[in-house]
């Protein structure tokens, strides 16, 4: 039997395109693609034996195929996104049918569920390019950061960005409250406490607060003092496939869930006043983050009267390359929230424009 044909709806996933494609007259195999699929919130086409066209085959973004219907593909057009599905772990001879298929990637059931359950997931949400995940963290308790990571936010909305702020500093006050918006409707930290696996981004981004043109994730007034990493991980690696740009206010200590949110970040700021025993104390946080993040750079917080260091010594001192150095005037006026106007606003929107060069080109500048 030839040809293709959709199964009942799971939930439907927009554009015909954006449903995977399953080729298997294995029904066994079918019965846990589908399982997986449905898993995923996916409606799969479903083609039993060769593509009886072309639309199908190369207009799926994902192409399961069964090692039961590898040798009556060996003609098809060659594309990307084919992975060959199997069972027996023992046998040699699926890997040269993957080549003669042109399958990208070998996955044999069940060790790999979780990772085609990814992909497919995936597909549904038409992941692209990753977010630019920007973390910001004090060198010294009162440097800025949490002030620097809203600007940061605000600007890059104000940009016409996509951005979701994170507030991973539980003991930090509330991004809501420093940008006004204690009282918006949408979740907080606490419901997203006991996720583990996947996160959808886009039912992610949807449950949250909007505020000044991005959406937060921040904290209640409640007595929640940490989430687990594992609830870290996932919702961080959820708002990294909504692509944009995704900044993370990160405490100043080093926990399990400190350290996930580090492991997501293509650039970390660390807030440091040109003053001795802030470097100092910056040292250390360095040394500890720098265990996990690669890419740590140095912002000079202003400071009031005659600073003990310049600029450049500072930076030297840590070690750290210099990102920047922040105006003396970062307060918030008039009602507007950090990153609208002024001195700051100016910062925070340079900032991006030094950054994106060198995201677009696969890179951070």
């Amino acid at each position: 039997m030839t040809g293709t044909s959709a199964q009942d709806p799971v939930r439907d996933t927009g554009a015909r395109g954006r449903a995977p494609l399953i080729v298997t007259e294995d029904l066994r195999l079918l019965d846990d693609l589908l399982r997986l699929c449905a898993a995923a919130g996916v409606r799969p086409e479903v083609g039993h034996g060769a593509p009886g066209g072309r639309g199908s085959w190369e207009g799926a973004p994902l192409v399961l195929v069964g090692d039961d219907a590898a040798d009556r593909l060996r003609g098809a057009p060659r594309r990307h996104g084919v992975v060959l599905v199997g069972r027996d772990q023992d046998d040699p001879g699926v890997w040269r049918r993957a080549v003669e298929i042109g399958a990208d990637h070998v996955l044999m059931l069940p060790d790999g569920e979780q990772w085609l359950m990814d992909r497919i997931a995936d597909v549904a949400e038409g992941v692209g390019r990753p977010a630019l995940t920007i973390g910001v963290l004090g060198g010294r308790g009162g440097a800025g950061a949490s002030t620097l990571a809203a600007a940061l936010a605000v600007a890059s909305a104000r940009a016409g960005r996509r951005t979701l702020l994170v507030d991973a500093d539980p003991l930090g006050g509330g991004l809501d409250v420093l940008l006004g918006g204690e009282a918006a409707d949408g979740l907080r930290w606490p419901a997203f406490a006991q996720s583990r696996g996947r996160v959808g981004a886009t039912a992610l981004e949807e449950s949250l607060p909007a505020l000044h043109g991005l959406r937060l994730l921040s904290w209640d007034r409640g007595d929640l003092a940490a989430v687990p990493p594992e609830a870290v991980r996932a919702v961080l690696a959820a708002a990294r496939r909504r692509g944009g740009t995704v900044v993370v206010d990160l405490p100043r200590r080093i926990d399990a869930g400190s350290v996930e949110a580090l492991a997501q970040l293509d650039v970390g700021l660390l807030v440091v006043p040109p003053e001795l025993r802030a470097v100092a104390a910056a040292r250390r946080m360095a040394g500890a983050v720098g265990m996990v993040l690669r890419d740590l750079r140095v912002v000079i917080a202003p400071v009031r009267g005659t600073a003990a260091l310049g600029t450049d010594e500072t930076a030297r001192l840590l070690g750290l390359p210099l990102a920047g150095e922040l105006p003396l005037d970062t307060g918030v006026f008039a009602g507007k929230p950090p990153g609208v106007g002024g001195p700051l606003g100016r910062f925070a929107t340079q900032f991006w424009d030094r950054v994106a060069v060198g995201s677009d080109a696969g890179g951070v500048a």
